[in-house]
């Protein structure tokens, strides 16, 4: 009998949909406006349609791998099962990019706008605090985590609700440039191209991650195979309705909107829609929501780890190690805080870039793996099947691959050079040593707390 420590099963519905909230931060919407605006042309609302389109394909076939495969690993499991293990590594070879990169622009975040706040203190600064609490909080266990994000949710949505309701007031006034509450403006792209359009929603895409985060906690959530595609419909459905909104409103309310500096880009627009009393509430809760979603995201990446680790693609010793008092995979949780002191010298807009390469290359797979799953392996087949497990996964990945194919080429470039490295990782690893895949976890049974 194996007698290591393993994850705590604990989590319910509303915890999972708040913690992938927490990880996807609705307040993202004004962390990455600048970069997004200028990347869809200002068109918003049809870069975020968009982008829920596509996302919504893929959320519908990862709630049937999850499923499926109700472990921890998310789409390097997906493919790894329904494909092959080599091609599933190099998934969470790309996918690993995501992850690890996303607590760095949580980081990122906070320091930028604590800065903004306490200019004397240098952002460096705010990273180093950061990242010591992000790692203490993530030790402590997943329920301190669960709690914390469900407390940031709330509060992000009574502002984003409280912005809105400003907006409305300056339209309903005459104080904004259109005279009504509804226009098909937003909706018509104009003199726009569309391919700058689709560019803006394939970056915007990574407002969505989240969904697929909470997949990697699939081992410490009660009856998984039910609760995470529920929390995954839900998180991506609150995300789209919170996203459009606040997109249509500002994209109709002050269509001439310009800023100068695409970082700060958001607080410039809360100034000029609610003057400094919102702006002051929109710094407080940007700080809660980045730092919520600083451990949401170190939840994640350490449970992917923790995953890749305990299938031996990574040292098992080091990587699949779970403390015995606490629950939780300790060792990640500080390598993961080690690597996030990059955030001291790398900018926003590049890690927001490498968080959707690896994203968009994972979300492909993941539809493919549903074809191959059920479609293939198990010849489910009928007419329904065909849709559900054909032309829907078929779709969702033919629009996430053509989204990746949106990003620069600088960061495509530094994708399938990460690629590289993970295939020469893995060719070495193979001539090394035995066949990397040397359990198979499918049917695995974690003691509740």
């Amino acid at each position: 009998m194996n007698n290591q420590p393993a994850l705590s099963k604990s989590l319910k519905v509303y915890q999972i949909v708040f913690l992938g909230l927490a990880w996807m931060t609705p307040m993202i919407f004004f962390t990455v406006y600048g970069v997004a605006y200028d990347a869809a042309g200002g068109q918003m609302v049809l870069a975020y349609l968009i982008a829920f389109l596509a996302i919504f394909f893929t959320a519908y076939s990862y709630s049937r791998m999850v499923k499926a495969y109700p472990i921890a690993g998310s789409a390097y499991t997906y493919t790894k099962k329904a494909i092959h293990p080599r091609l599933g590594f190099l998934v969470g070879w790309a996918l690993l990019l995501d992850y690890i990169f996303s607590p760095i622009i949580a980081i990122l975040t906070f320091g930028i706008f604590m800065h903004t706040e306490f200019p004397s203190i240098p952002v460096y600064v705010w990273v180093i605090v950061m990242n010591i609490i992000l790692a203490l909080v993530n030790i402590v266990g997943i329920k301190s985590v669960a709690r914390i994000s469900g407390i940031s949710v709330v509060v992000q949505i009574l502002f984003i609700s409280l912005f809105c309701l400003f907006i409305i007031k300056d339209i309903e006034t005459g104080q904004a440039s259109s005279s009504t509450l509804f226009s098909l403006h937003p909706f018509l792209a104009s003199d726009i191209p569309f391919t700058t359009i689709f560019s803006g929603a394939a970056l915007i895409c990574f407002c969505f991650l989240g969904f697929d985060a909470v997949t990697t906690m699939a081992e410490e959530t009660i009856q998984p195979e039910k609760t995470i595609p529920t929390a995954i419909f839900l998180i991506v459905c609150i995300a789209a309705v919170m996203y459009i909104a606040i997109s249509y409103f500002t994209q109709i309310a002050y269509p001439g909107f310009t800023f100068t500096n695409p970082d700060n880009a958001a607080y410039t627009l809360v100034k000029l829609v609610g003057g400094n009393l919102l702006s002051s509430l929109f710094i407080t809760v940007l700080i809660i929501a980045t730092f919520t979603q600083g451990v949401s995201s170190v939840t994640s990446v350490t449970r992917f780890l923790y995953a890749l680790g305990r299938e031996s693609v990574l040292p098992q010793k080091v990587f699949s190690y779970i403390h015995p008092t606490f629950k939780t995979p300790v060792v990640n949780i500080l390598l993961v805080t080690a690597f996030s002191f990059l955030g001291m010298f790398i900018d926003l807009n590049t890690a927001v870039t490498f968080v959707s390469f690896g994203a968009l290359t994972a979300f492909t797979f993941v539809n493919v793996s549903v074809i191959a799953h059920f479609y293939i392996k198990l010849k489910k087949r009928s007419f329904t099947e065909t849709i559900l497990y054909l032309i829907f996964p078929l779709i969702g990945a033919a629009f996430i691959g053509w989204l990746l194919t949106l990003l620069n080429k600088d960061t495509l470039l530094i994708g399938v050079a990460w690629l590289t490295v993970g295939f020469l990782y893995l060719f070495v690893k193979s001539r090394l040593s035995a066949p990397f895949v040397k359990r198979d976890h499918s049917k695995v049974t974690v003691p509740e707390k």
